[in-house]
């Protein structure tokens, strides 16, 4: 199975960034800002920036090369609607 093209991308180091806002609980940055350090990390930023990379990564190896995808791949050569693999693509994961 090939990587995905936007997997690709994400190895170059020129990748335009955005500011984002997110509100989280007070004792959950506190913590991040104590377990930083000890991961290595300058910053509780930084660690919540690998935090949802880690699993970022994770879910997108789970569905571009996971069963699900070789599945939805299989159903695509025989002919298969792409809307409707999408949509029970969808399905499968909320279950």
């Amino acid at each position: 199975m090939k990587i995905p093209e936007r997997i690709k991308a994400r190895l170059a180091k020129d990748r335009p960034l955005i500011s984002i806002t997110v509100r989280m609980p007070a004792d959950v940055v506190d913590s991040m800002k104590e377990i930083a350090p000890q991961r290595g990390f300058s910053g509780y930023q930084s660690l919540m920036k690998s935090y949802i990379g880690e699993g970022l990564r994770r879910d997108e190896a789970q569905y571009a090369f996971g069963k699900t995808a070789r599945l939805i791949e299989v159903l695509k050569k025989r002919g298969v609607p792409d809307a409707l693999l999408e949509a029970a693509a969808r399905e499968l994961e909320a279950a």
